[in-house]
């Protein structure tokens, strides 16, 4: 039989009155109340922690007050153990993990951070790359306190806040001759070999955008990391599409690429931040909040290729 925290402190409590009406008058509780835990504390041990006199209140005998020591100091480690989170869920310290599935996220998750967190060390930061379901569990099972992730498959359990909507654009080499253009159709990237980036909600949804056109896409490599699909565009492999662009022209592999708008009127993907909005650590409610400011002021034009970037176009 287990004794709840509960049945603890009234027993405590009537030890250190030795009377079990003024126990239970500071409880604020019925006097049964009180009887019925000491019973369960003897039932539990297996000993008898009080002897009860109807004239002199209750007496502990040598068994009790080793009890009554130890529940006394199990309770102020409870309370030290509360007052402690409580503290922590205030604090801008401990540790912050974040799942993202936010392939550039290196492009913009550095500087949010630097905004949001003290420079006294006081933060140990955990991020991981992961896919849009593996984000997601990583949060309603508690691995993550925050994800970026893209909203259009969210769970409806997943709490979470739009960031920037990111329509689609064309990455083609510096060379090329779409990159002399001010903009690309669907139609002409039908025509050219396509690098695909393959990731779970990303290949279906570029696959979908060549839906409307009378020719599908050559496939010339799939790759499941951004900076490889750049890599292999700038070096000559085809042309591809993505929704974020990084803040450099430069792949890994040396070469340059261009971002070009495309005309056709295309479903973008939303890339939002979720977390948990019933216990929210101050740490996280600073990163959300980071988050939404940086893309609402200078994150959107340093990542997303929009039709303002065609002449005489429009956001």
């Amino acid at each position: 039989m287990t004794v709840s925290l509960k049945a603890m402190t009234y027993f405590t409590t009537a030890l250190r009155h030795g009377n079990i009406a003024k126990a239970a008058a500071e409880l604020n509780i019925a006097a049964s109340a009180v009887s019925t835990a000491i019973d369960q504390i003897e039932a539990a041990f297996g000993l008898t922690p009080v002897t009860r006199q109807r004239s002199r209140g209750i007496q502990p005998t040598a068994s009790g007050i080793v009890i009554a020591r130890k529940c006394a100091g199990l309770l102020e480690d409870y309370r030290a153990i509360m007052a402690e989170g409580a503290d922590l869920k205030q604090s801008l310290t401990g540790r912050l993990r974040i799942g993202y599935y936010a392939p550039i996220a290196p492009a913009f998750l550095p500087q949010i951070l630097a905004a949001c967190l003290p420079r006294d060390g006081q933060v140990e930061l955990h991020l991981e790359e992961c896919d849009n379901d593996t984000a997601q569990d990583g949060l309603l099972n508690g691995k993550y306190d925050a994800i970026l992730f893209v909203s259009e498959d969210a769970r409806p359990s997943i709490q979470f806040d739009t960031l920037i909507t990111a329509r689609p654009y064309c990455l083609v080499p510096a060379a090329h001759r779409f990159a002399r253009q001010s903009s690309v159709t669907m139609a002409e990237i039908a025509q050219e070999p396509l690098v695909v980036l393959n990731r779970p909600v990303a290949a279906a949804y570029y696959r979908g955008l060549f839906d409307t056109c009378a020719q599908g896409p050559s496939i010339a490599a799939y790759a499941n990391a951004t900076e490889m699909v750049r890599s292999l565009v700038s070096t000559g492999h085809g042309c591809a599409i993505l929704n974020m662009r990084p803040r450099t022209a430069d792949s890994y592999a040396g070469g340059a690429v261009v971002a070009l708008p495309i005309a056709d009127p295309l479903p973008a993907l939303t890339l939002s931040v979720g977390y948990d909005t019933a216990r929210r650590r101050r740490l996280v409610q600073h990163f959300v909040s980071a988050c939404r400011d940086h893309f609402a002021t200078l994150g959107p034009g340093q990542c997303v290729v929009s039709p303002a970037d065609m002449p005489g176009g429009d956001v």
